[in-house]
């Protein structure tokens, strides 16, 4: 496959392993420290141009999505559970999702995500062994489309230990990623007044991370609540999100496709 479109002169991938050292080493130094780390101006300015107008071009078959829904991602609460519970804290979502199979093949996004070398470093930068291309059809890498009003709930993501996203283009207003780091250590081990905190804008915790164009994104959306503040603006929020296992021959769920994608990918 052809190489993608990095800016080589600030990401050396082309050259040997020792050239990305430091840039690999720092990353993973913040994401420890931080649970996110960013890679600015990690494709060519093109290319996100080029990316961004592909991305434009498939909204028509975009999957609209729109719910309330807590942080699990779950639209009923628990009612054995108190009413300021973080499980019967629901809030809107709204936004519309392009999946794999819409993309080209030749499309920047799916080079990137299929060239080796570059799972070869987010391998590095997140400390697997090992990272493997997702085989559902329509997971891998898809954008996330937000228009004037779209958001996304406070939530966390799946059980994959990391989420990497590429913003390809901002909202003329709001669209802020904003993540409080560490509000859990696992499922069993929620801080709940954090996350309450979280919910209510009541915590001082809460983190902005930049998304500039062109800026690549790692974080532990697993560990820490995170959320894309309301869209303002005529110009559409697109984001790229690239998902990758620690094993090989993983695929979605059916039911979360239908939800997420308007469809289950299973033929």
């Amino acid at each position: 496959m052809t190489r993608p479109p990095i800016d080589f002169a600030r990401y050396p991938l082309d050259q040997d392993t020792a050239a990305m050292g430091p840039i690999i080493a720092e990353a993973r130094a913040q994401l420890d420290r931080d649970q996110y780390c960013s890679l600015p101006g990690f494709l060519t300015p093109e290319a996100v141009t080029e990316a961004a107008a592909e991305a434009t071009g498939l909204m028509g078959q975009a999957n609209p999505a729109e719910s309330l829904r807590n942080c699990y991602l779950q639209r009923q609460g628990d009612p054995s559970m108190p009413a300021d519970h973080p499980r019967n804290v629901l809030q809107p979502a709204r936004y519309r999702m392009i999946a794999a199979d819409l993309l080209p093949q030749t499309s920047h996004l799916k080079r990137l995500y299929f060239w080796e070398p570059f799972q070869h470093m987010v391998a590095a930068i997140v400390g697997a062994p090992k990272l493997y291309p997702n085989d559902d059809p329509l997971q891998p890498v898809n954008v996330i489309c937000y228009g004037p009003g779209d958001q996304s709930a406070w939530h966390y993501d799946s059980t994959n230990a990391f989420t990497m996203t590429l913003m390809l283009q901002g909202a003329e207003a709001g669209g802020a990623f904003e993540l409080a780091p560490n509000t859990r250590e696992s499922p069993d081990g929620e801080d709940i007044p954090y996350m309450t905190e979280v919910l209510t804008g009541a915590s001082d915790r809460v983190r902005t991370v930049s998304r500039a164009a062109g800026e690549l994104t790692i974080f532990r959306g697993c560990n820490s609540l995170h959320r894309v503040s309301p869209v303002a603006g005529s110009r559409t929020r697109l984001m790229a999100v690239f998902v990758y296992e620690e094993r090989p021959g993983v695929t979605g769920d059916p039911e979360v496709n239908q939800t997420v994608y308007g469809r289950t990918g299973t033929g």
